[in-house]
């Protein structure tokens, strides 16, 4: 009987925890839809772009998606326990497991994948420069996304200054740059060269490092869920065996 409850305490506290890591991805995944000035929301505005990459720009549904599976997960395991039903545990297992197992193999992937994504992105610059230099000064909607995306990151263009060379914006304004592209010392025109002496770093540039800056955090992050996942699926079985034989 002890052990029994103690086993269903245990049940409650992984599953508060898949049940909050669930609440906050599916809000992040609502903030990445509706966060206009995300780098995300570039991808929508980019003709010709590889299939591919295409799909990261519905992150977003990903992200709601696993966000709104974890709800389940914790509603399923806290109420399995409560009311001790051996259907509602069992559920839990083969959802956790598959999760674990999907999780085991998008590992792998990353690992012997690594540069895919550093590939897709560079495959872009060609389709991203022709969509500044067509709509940057133009579309109010592509330039007010790019400029959010450059005061954010504190970037210039994807991969430089020149990427806004002959756009819209540069033949409109007698050949300026936007003004995050200068240092914020220089008090002149952001001129070409302005802009070439402050040598601001490309948006792709600032998105790498920002990925490389916080792997040992996603790392660490997935690695504590794998173990909660794990000790959750032991919990289960144990009370899923411990009311069979009860019964």
């Amino acid at each position: 009987m002890c052990c029994s409850g103690f086993l269903k305490i245990m049940m409650f506290i992984f599953n508060g925890c898949i049940f909050l890591a669930g609440a906050t991805i599916m809000g992040v995944g609502v903030w990445v839809k509706v966060d206009s000035g995300s780098l995300l929301g570039l991808l929508d505005t980019i003709e010709d772009a590889p299939a591919g990459l295409a799909q990261l720009a519905n992150v977003s549904y990903l992200l709601i998606g696993v966000g709104a599976v974890l709800l389940v997960m914790g509603f399923l395991g806290c109420c399995g326990a409560v009311k001790e039903s051996r259907c509602m545990l069992l559920t839990f297992f083969i959802i956790v497991l598959i999760i674990f197992l999907a999780e085991v193999a998008a590992a792998v992937v990353v690992l012997v994948f690594d540069q895919v994504a550093d590939d897709l992105l560079k495959s872009l610059k060609d389709e991203v420069k022709t969509s500044i230099q067509k709509d940057y000064g133009q579309s109010e909607s592509m330039t007010s996304l790019w400029n959010a995306t450059m005061e954010e990151f504190k970037c210039c263009g994807f991969s430089d200054y020149t990427d806004f060379s002959n756009s819209t914006y540069y033949k409109d304004t007698e050949g300026t740059y936007p003004t995050v592209c200068c240092n914020a010392t220089i008090t002149t025109t952001c001129n070409e060269y302005a802009a070439h002496s402050s040598a601001i770093d490309g948006c792709f540039d600032k998105l790498l490092q920002l990925i490389k800056d916080n792997a040992l955090i996603i790392g660490g992050v997935a690695l504590a869920i794998a173990a909660i996942e794990i000790a959750a699926m032991v919990v289960s079985m144990t009370l899923y065996k411990q009311i069979g034989d009860k019964a």
